[in-house]
């Protein structure tokens, strides 16, 4: 009876919520190890009790699993048998009740603005010239999209050309799980996306194929990947006097979040550009607002000493 709940549990997620491939794979996985766990004690999903579920969780602890492991699987087992329930296939919800503790993430480290700064002096200042060729990273005009953008890698290497057509004061990005977002652009950003499309246009004038991708290439999916996107950037790390292993696009979108929070911005707008559907997931970033909250009662509080 039970034996096609976890497919219909993944088609209703990827279809009513648009869940990430990436996050339905990791569902399919933590329900399949419960399968097996559940197996083992003789249950299966459609008798098991709270305590076979915590028995799970218990054991994935006991293999050495990360924390975060275990909060995720957690997550998945409540999101299934919400879903069980509401499908009337149970009468209980074995979950309901389930206590684990979600772990809080530890922040990020983060590129300092100064860091930062150099980066863009350096990418600005080799701008390159010429015909685009396909497979080139334009690592000035990449730098500034991840950073002041948010964007993720894999966003950022799949841009549609037609995004950034004419003179766009933002790009309409499709994220994780299909969701689209503006991500407003500066100055320096669209001047670089202008330059860059007028090296593609010359390509194009010497015969070759438009591309409908903003960053061609020879490859399969027809746009860079995003390790050519990481390689351009240690490069560039080098040449601005960066620890290379200190940069990778995750870090440049950590600290555009760190940095706009920091200089007074909202955590919902920044959950809104990055493209977090949970506002938990940009709640990583509380520890700078946290310190500017502790800043402005030391210093503007009239009884400090500041």
């Amino acid at each position: 009876m039970s034996a096609g709940w976890t497919a219909a549990f993944l088609e209703a997620l990827a279809g009513e919520r648009g869940a990430a491939r990436n996050t339905l794979e990791a569902y399919a996985r933590d329900l399949r190890a419960l399968g097996a766990t559940l197996g083992t004690r003789g249950r299966g999903f459609a008798d098991a009790g709270r305590q076979d579920l915590e028995a799970h969780l218990a054991g994935l602890e006991a293999a050495g699993a990360a924390a975060s492991t275990r909060a995720r699987a957690a997550s998945a087992i409540r999101r299934f048998y919400r879903f069980v329930a509401s499908e009337g296939w149970r009468e209980d919800d074995p979950a309901a009740r389930l206590k684990v503790g979600t772990p809080r993430r530890a922040p990020p480290s983060v590129l300092g603005e100064a860091e930062v700064d150099r980066l863009l002096a350096a990418a600005r200042a080799e701008r390159p010239r010429g015909p685009g060729r396909p497979g080139t990273v334009p690592v000035g005009l990449v730098v500034e999209l991840l950073y002041a953008g948010g964007l993720r890698v894999s966003e950022c290497a799949s841009l549609p050309r037609a995004a950034a057509e004419g003179d766009p004061r933002v790009l309409l990005v499709r994220g994780k799980g299909s969701k689209e977002r503006l991500v407003p652009l500066g100055p320096e950003a669209r001047a670089a996306l202008a330059d860059w499309r007028a090296r593609l246009a010359a390509r194009e004038a010497e015969g070759a194929a438009r591309s409908p991708w903003l960053f061609p290439s020879a490859s399969r999916p027809g746009h860079v990947s995003r390790v050519a996107v990481w390689k351009a950037l240690k490069t560039l790390a080098a040449r601005a006097g960066v620890e290379p292993d200190r940069l990778s696009p995750h870090a440049l979108r950590h600290a555009f979040a760190t940095h706009m929070l920091a200089n007074g911005a909202d955590l919902r707008a920044v959950q809104e550009l990055l493209g977090h559907a949970d506002i938990a997931t940009t709640e990583i970033y509380t520890h700078v607002l946290d310190e500017r909250l502790r800043r402005l009662v030391l210093e503007g509080h009239p009884l400090s000493e500041g």
